[in-house]
């Protein structure tokens, strides 16, 4: 039955719509998000319709568990939900209701909840978990909003929401505080259950110590009894036959039993290519999801936190320093302001620009702060008077492969934009052409002195912005 709500449709619908437009593709602007039609909000609940079932189920398996998300960051409140309907119902249309969640364990079965009680005598299970990665201290923005949503759903219902989730993104940018938070944050709905966070590397080193011990049943128990497993890192990984087999066989046993498995990586799934097809394809078939480079507001908005963090006031001059002058590694702009914070403790004195303009040239970032590929990828058109649509396109012509290459060399070495994403730039390539640009041009610069000296002409013109 339908009742008032205090929340405004026409706002709401409208500020979703805005974080849709500014997080996703036109294609699914245009295929899901735009087919839908706000109808009322009933009491904590925005219900839209659409014109079919198909439609529905598609919405609701893709991308309800990611709107919710965003809707209760629009209202800040966290009951907040949608419901999409059918406009006009369709026989076999199903009315489900909305699922509740509790703080029960994530046990499979009423056995496996007795079983545990008979536990308690056991040595607490250690999760590798960090406490202080939390939601509530992880700044959301733009290059991040579609991530930290999908973490969110997979909290409310492990091992059923987007199973596997896959997080991939360059280092630095915040994937692993994303991890930790979700972790933590599992335990604190579910208590009782397992949550283990783990990198490749631990899990790889921990696997060859118990074959070499002759315990490997016991690391089999371990991994394969938990009930959401995070771990990091995957793409060291490749090339680990033996390890790869071992966590084949864990992820089927995590999967099947319908526990959540979190993996991250510095690429998607389809280019470890040196992981088994078989594990490629169980990664791509949850949700798999990227974290980009945060935008300057973002990373005004982080380095400000991390002041609060440390209880200490940064002039907003100096903040917004740091945030121009170092882009797309998180990592290294915290880490550029500690050692601000540093200085300005061990010599009792305020932070000023001599500090700032050693720390900027420490952590090496400053010269490239205004790089884009876009801005490289005009340059080189420019130089080369070759169109852009040429260079970003199909053509393989020797008037044009040289500048692509040139490009993509500059598009890697000036921005921290990884090989796939530069293949996709340049006309949907594979990252293997970028690699073979790459080296290219490095045999070109060692034969030919004059060459090296014009590329590093280029690179000082795109830096000053000529």
């Amino acid at each position: 039955m339908s009742f008032m709500s205090q929340y405004d449709l026409e706002l709401v619908w409208s500020a979703l719509m805005d974080k849709l437009t500014r997080s996703t593709s036109e294609k699914n602007l245009s295929m899901y998000f735009r087919q839908m039609k706000p109808v009322s909000i009933e009491g904590q609940t925005l219900v839209a319709e659409v014109f079919s079932s198909s439609l529905k189920a598609s919405i609701d398996q893709k991308f309800l568990p990611i709107m919710i998300g965003i809707l209760t960051e629009i209202t800040q409140d966290e009951d907040f939900s949608m419901e999409i309907r059918v406009a006009e119902p369709g026989p076999g249309d199903l009315n489900i209701p909305a699922e509740t969640y509790t703080t029960e364990p994530l046990f499979a079965d009423p056995a496996e909840a007795a079983s545990a009680k008979k536990k308690k005598t056991e040595p607490p299970f250690v999760s590798g978990l960090n406490p202080e990665k939390r939601f509530d201290n992880f700044v959301v923005g733009n290059s991040n909003r579609f991530a930290t949503a999908a973490a969110q759903a997979v909290v409310k219902r492990p091992g059923f929401t987007y199973n596997p989730l896959f997080i991939f993104g360059n280092s630095g940018l915040g994937k692993t505080h994303l991890m930790h938070a979700t972790g933590n944050e599992i335990l604190a709905r579910h208590a009782g259950s397992k949550v283990l966070y783990v990198t490749c590397e631990a899990f790889t080193n921990e696997m060859i110590d118990c074959i070499k011990n002759g315990t490997i049943m016991n690391f089999q128990q371990k991994y394969r009894t938990i009930d959401c497993l995070i771990i990091d890192d995957i793409q060291f990984l490749e090339n680990k036959i033996r390890t790869q087999e071992e966590f084949f066989h864990t992820f089927n046993a995590l999967r099947e039993a319908n526990k959540q498995i979190i993996i991250s990586s510095d690429r998607p799934p389809q280019y470890l290519d040196k992981l088994e097809e078989r594990l490629r394809s169980r990664f791509a078939n949850g949700l798999t999801i990227d974290i980009q480079p945060p935008d300057l507001e973002t990373r005004i908005a982080i380095l400000r936190k991390k002041a609060e963090s440390e209880k200490v006031k940064v002039p907003n001059s100096i903040i917004q320093a740091v945030a121009q002058n170092i882009v797309g590694n998180i990592r290294n702009m915290e880490g550029a302001l500690t050692r601000l914070l540093a200085y300005a403790s061990l010599l009792n004195e305020p932070i000023n620009d001599d500090m700032l303009d050693e720390v900027l040239k420490e952590f090496g970032n400053a010269a490239h702060s205004n790089v884009t590929m876009d801005k490289i990828i005009d340059y080189v058109c420019a130089q080369y008077e070759v169109k852009k649509e040429d260079i970003l396109g199909k053509k393989r012509t020797k008037t044009i492969a040289l500048p692509r290459q040139i490009a993509m060399y500059l598009c890697r070495t000036m921005t921290d934009t990884s090989l796939p994403r530069i293949g996709e730039q340049f006309g949907g390539r594979d990252h293997t052409t970028v690699m073979h640009a790459m080296d290219r041009i490095q045999t070109l610069c060692g034969k030919d002195k004059f060459f090296a000296q014009k590329l590093k002409q280029y690179e000082q013109e795109i830096r000053n912005g000529q």
